[in-house]
């Protein structure tokens, strides 16, 4: 089978090379950028780690103070900040979900976190509710490095770019998406890559997948032809994560 190896996106120790996604060749890179600026509500989450190493990875903000991300990013997480549109804004409480388990790879790999502050966007998108992802266009977006699927991720400018893809099929509650050629692909083709973890996949407007793994036969998560990405369904964790909200809203 062909996803026999699954790799963690971990989060990276550098602030400054958070992971973007990598693009079709084909198209400038520049039609990516503009895309990005739909995304308002995608940030940096950055902090350090119980042994004080730093990480930095990303988040998408759903309601004025409330953020998900993918679990293995905030396990251990000592600090915690969110960066988003010019603004710093710690993260007080994180609750990942209670089945994660660090050595079952894109399983459960999600968490919901609490600004002590209001992020103040003037939108945030709703929970994707559907079971049908399957064949769907999706949009995917993440800052930092950056590179086309020949090249794999090997370049870093920490601009935000997005992208488009079609959710090929599900593999354990992950949505599976891949770089596509030809008549298959989409106008905007891109793959989330390495350190881009718990940014978000979206289906019309709405939250549908939080990015959390790449799967790669030749061990290299670079996001080249032949890599596949994995999103963790939100349809399936919609009440967990709304139950949760609603019960450390005014803790």
């Amino acid at each position: 089978m062909k996803r026999l190896i699954l790799f963690l996106i971990v989060s990276l120790l550098s602030i400054n090379s958070i992971l973007g996604g990598t693009i079709d060749p084909e198209i400038p890179d520049s039609k990516y950028i503009e895309y990005a600026k739909k995304f308002i509500y995608i940030g940096k989450l950055c902090g350090k780690t119980d042994d004080n190493k730093t990480y930095c990875a990303s988040a998408v903000a759903i309601k004025p103070k409330w953020i998900i991300t993918a679990a293995h990013v905030v396990g251990n997480s000592k600090t915690c900040t969110l960066i988003i549109n010019s603004k710093k804004i710690p993260v007080s409480k994180i609750i990942s979900h209670k089945d994660f388990n660090e050595n079952n790879f894109g399983t459960y790999d999600i968490a919901i976190g609490k600004c002590d502050e209001d992020i103040g966007l003037n939108f945030y998108p709703d929970l994707y509710d559907k079971t049908d992802e399957v064949n769907k266009i999706c949009s995917i977006s993440g800052f930092g490095l950056h590179g086309t699927f020949v090249t794999g991720a090997n370049k870093s400018d920490d601009k935000q770019r997005a992208g488009s893809n079609i959710i090929d099929s599900i593999d354990r509650q992950l949505l599976i998406c891949s770089p596509s050629k030809g008549r298959n692909k989409t106008a905007l083709e891109f793959l989330m890559c390495s350190g881009d973890s718990g940014g978000g996949l979206f289906i019309e407007n709405r939250l549908a997948g939080i990015n959390s793994c790449v799967l790669a036969i030749d061990k290299k998560t670079d996001s080249t032809y032949g890599d596949e990405s994995g999103h963790t369904r939100i349809s399936i964790h919609r009440d967990w994560i709304l139950e949760n909200i609603e019960l450390n809203e005014d803790k």
